[in-house]
């Protein structure tokens, strides 16, 4: 983010008037650590619009005189849409850091949940939670437990009451864990079970509501993002039939420049509207499974653009080359550059598979009275694949090493060390506990396999939400409007009087093709992200390694149905 402030920064002294800002741009500001004010964001807005208008005068030249006015209204359209994008993109980032941070609420109210069922203390609850968590929603809590130290309160009411605004059901579940820890013995285990179903429920009832709400903006994105634009390609040959040429220039401009930057603000909008987000684990450097240097997938990267500029120059035509070479080297550089993190990924996924189950074995044995280190050796054997070999290396380690439970899950080396897995560490810390308190944890430890089998379950409940919009636009984006394009573009060269289209100061074919083609590429980007954004959250790894899949397949379904098409007209 740090060249993002900077260019803003930049951005803003080409405005040096008075501004005024307004107390959420502040809020979003404060909520990303942003180093610059809420007024140099605001000069910077106006500050992109004057750095944009020598661009929009340029477009302006090439449009024919009869859309001139036409052209001025999208110009002006385009300056205040610049200074509303600049204007809006913290609040857009802060929403986005907000919602991934909102995912964790299950985890961190069960924290507190599994802490009060062994020490049944706010105070002692919300300190634990803290300190075992990551991310935002952690940090706050932590900020609010050193508040409240020495005073008499915990410092979950005053982070309930902090996020209530965008997520009502985690105050309600904390207000129920504050009620658990004066209420009697017999009620507490009720109470404390009843908060976590809230916070639960809450996940999944906002989940299904923003899921109700996405069919109608995302069809009118796809008819008036994708199906329609790529309809009026047929109709640029006609164009000459009523006297007006539509230059190339204008259409490069249109599905270029201003269709993209409508279909992106649209997925930002759409995508600032998800209540929480459920992403998966940051794979950070450095990790022993990712390669040190990363001039592999640059190699692979520019292998792929020669490698696709001399096939689709020999199979389907000359005007293809630089398209090809634009995706299939993107896409190629941007799968091999993610690959390795997708790897570590689809490892944690495996070891998390089988947490709950471990659980459930290890915390029976432990209520039947046998130490956690005997149950941890124990349930090595008896939960299968990648977690039980985790618990098999953490048991050989405290056999061999001689240390406790949390030292060989979460140790240097232990056997967690490079599994970045929140969930199979906050597993392993209840181990650790339990081994510290014995056998009345063991109950704990089984509440705790059932809440993860919980949070497991609204997760899989949200993708399904969005899975008929999501599936949608990823095949949109990789195959369904590659291949509307390229048939459209085949059809409008195969009409009779599109040879006589750049006589008339039309485009060319290739000029069309061209044109189209990056069209084509620029939905594949974006509407992947939005896919992917809807479903998973907007992770960075994940992101790269689906759009580089979709860069090939949308590069190779465009043109080989270009030629095609063009071979049976």
């Amino acid at each position: 983010m740090t060249g993002g402030w900077t260019a803003l920064t930049w951005l803003a002294r080409l405005y040096p008037a008075d501004v005024e800002s307004s107390d959420t741009l502040d809020r979003s500001l404060g909520f990303l650590d942003a180093p610059i004010p809420p007024e140099t964001v605001v000069r910077a807005g106006y500050g992109a619009a004057v750095a944009t208008v020598p661009v929009v005068a340029l477009g302006l030249l090439v449009v024919p005189p009869p859309l001139l006015p036409l052209g001025l209204l999208v110009a002006l359209a385009c300056l205040l849409g610049v200074v509303h994008a600049v204007h809006t993109a913290p609040q857009l980032l802060a929403t986005a850091r907000r919602t991934r941070a909102l995912g964790d609420a299950p985890a961190l109210v069960g924290r507190v949940v599994l802490r009060m069922r062994i020490t049944p203390t706010t105070e002692t609850a919300a300190a634990f939670a803290a300190a075992e968590g990551h991310g935002p929603l952690a940090d706050s809590l932590a900020d609010h437990v050193r508040r409240a130290a020495g005073r008499a309160g915990s410092g979950l009411p005053t982070f309930s009451a902090e996020w209530a605004e965008w997520f009502p059901a985690l105050r309600r579940a904390l207000l129920l864990v504050e009620s658990a820890d004066t209420a009697p013995a017999s009620e507490r285990e009720r109470t404390l079970d009843r908060g976590l179903e809230v916070v639960l429920d809450g996940a999944r009832e906002e989940m299904a509501e923003f899921a109700a709400g996405l069919e109608g903006p995302t069809t009118g994105l796809y008819a008036f993002g994708v199906l329609l634009p790529l309809a009026l390609v047929a109709l640029l040959p006609a164009t000459r039939m009523a006297g007006v040429a539509v230059p190339l220039p204008l259409v490069v401009l249109l599905y270029d420049v201003l269709l993209p930057c409508v279909v992106l603000a649209a997925s930002a909008w759409l995508l600032s509207r998800r209540p929480v987000t459920f992403p998966p684990p940051r794979i950070e450097r450095p990790h022993p499974d990712l390669p040190e240097r990363r001039w592999p997938a640059v190699g692979v990267g520019v292998a792929g653009s020669v490698v696709g500029w001399v096939g689709s120059t020999v199979l389907v035509g000359g005007w293809t080359g630089p398209l090809a070479a634009l995706g299939v080297g993107l896409g190629s550089g941007l799968v091999v550059h993610y690959r390795a993190v997708k790897a570590v990924r689809d490892r944690v996924r495996a070891v998390e598979a089988g947490l709950t189950d471990a659980l459930y074995y290890i915390g029976r044995r432990v209520e039947e009275g046998h130490a956690v280190e005997t149950a941890i050796a124990a349930a090595a054997e008896e939960v299968p694949d990648a977690t039980g070999d985790v618990l098999a290396d953490a048991a050989r380690r405290q056999r061999q090493l001689k240390v406790g439970v949390r030292e060989a899950f979460l140790g240097d080396h232990g056997a967690l060390a490079h599994v970045p897995s929140p969930r199979a560490r906050s597993t392993a810390t209840l181990l650790a506990l339990a081994a510290r308190e014995g056998r009345p944890a063991g109950g704990a430890v089984v509440a705790m396999a059932d809440n993860l089998s919980e949070m497991a379950a609204v997760e899989r409940d949200a993708r399904h939400e969005t899975a008929t919009v999501t599936s949608t636009l990823a095949n949109t984006a990789a195959v369904f409007g590659p291949l509307v394009a390229g048939a459209t573009v085949a059809m409008s060269d195969g009409m009779a009087f599109g040879g006589e289209l750049a006589a008339s100061g039309g485009p060319t074919t290739a000029g069309l093709g061209l044109a189209v083609g990056l069209y084509v590429l620029a939905l594949a980007v974006v509407l992947t992200v939005l896919s992917t954004g809807l479903s998973r959250g907007l992770d960075r790894a994940l992101v790269g390694y689906r759009v580089g899949v979709a860069l090939l397949a949308a590069t190779v379904t465009y043109l080989v149905t270009v030629a095609a098409v063009g071979t049976l007209l």
